[in-house]
């Protein structure tokens, strides 16, 4: 771990407030920026009910795209942090500079994740147990208070196990990924290695990175609350599934911006290159190495 800085569990709320900081530089090109990215990543609920063959489509490409969105979000905080303007034309910078696969790679962590669950929770619960607490849940669902019967003879232990892994996996994933945009980005590192990279930063600084996991998801909740009241507002004039993309436009134009900014200041200061995060141009190339 001698290429990852050390340091305090406070420079995790540090890491928040710099993602605030960020936004507050240039809050008119980071909102925008925000909103396009929540308006791309919503489309898919208008044809939630009218089309679902093409919903479904559609979420898979966003799903793929969505890294290479989230490099160019990166891209935009570097721009801002040098004192620059931020666009929502900055999302496409991962299509145009050759980071489009290493920025992709990033899925890997998240698929192996969702084959390992799965396959976790049929070597632990077994096939006719979850045939079992499938038809409990559907029994369950009509009621207002569920018997309790109904999910008696269930293994409860395995599957509070199972649960638990889940936790760990999840975990794994975000730690992983975590600075590993900015790597790509910025120093036009490898995709795995890049990955292997953030893993070890995570490690090495865990009582920062659970100090700021805890501060995120208080931020993320009560920014939640507020686009879920602005998307009721909405939902009444133009109905649910307008109301639904506007609350996930208003809430990904704020959370976005402080949440990249975050990770942007977070590799600043456990990974970056000199001081400030500045680019080491002679290993940014535009190739698409993994």
């Amino acid at each position: 771990m001698s290429d990852v800085r050390k340091v305090s569990a406070g420079a995790g709320a540090e890491w928040l407030l710099g993602g605030f900081g960020l936004l507050r530089k240039a809050p008119a090109g980071l909102l925008a920026t925000g909103a396009v990215l929540g308006l791309v990543t919503g489309l898919p609920l208008l044809l939630a009910e009218a089309a679902p063959g093409m919903f479904l489509g559609l979420q898979a490409l966003i799903m793929l795209l969505t890294p290479v969105l989230l490099g160019g979000f990166v891209f935009a905080m570097h721009q801002v942090d040098r004192d620059g303007a931020a666009s929502p034309a900055h999302l496409l910078e991962g299509f145009r500079n050759g980071r489009t696969l290493p920025l992709m790679a990033q899925l890997v962590p998240q698929i192996a994740f969702g084959v390992a669950a799965v396959l976790l929770l049929v070597l632990m619960v077994g096939v006719d147990q979850l045939q079992t607490l499938a038809a409990a849940m559907e029994a369950a669902q009509g009621q207002a208070n569920p018997d309790p019967e109904v999910f008696a003879g269930l293994p409860a232990g395995r599957l509070l196990l199972w649960m638990l892994l889940v936790i760990a996996l999840v975990i794994a994933v975000y730690f992983y990924t975590f600075v590993a945009s900015p790597q790509i980005m910025l120093e036009g590192r490898p995709a795995f290695a890049a990955m292997a990279r953030s893993f070890r930063a995570c490690l090495r600084n865990l009582p920062a990175m659970l100090v700021f996991i805890l501060l995120t998801l208080v931020v993320a909740v009560l920014m939640s609350v507020a686009a879920q009241v602005v998307g009721a507002l909405f939902g009444l004039v133009g109905g649910v599934l307008v109301g639904a993309l506007i609350g996930q436009i208003a809430l990904m134009a704020v959370l976005m911006p402080v949440v990249i900014g975050s990770i942007y200041t977070a590799w600043s200061q456990m990974l970056a290159p000199g001081a400030g995060g500045a680019i080491d141009r002679s290993t940014a190339s535009s190739g698409i190495e993994l």
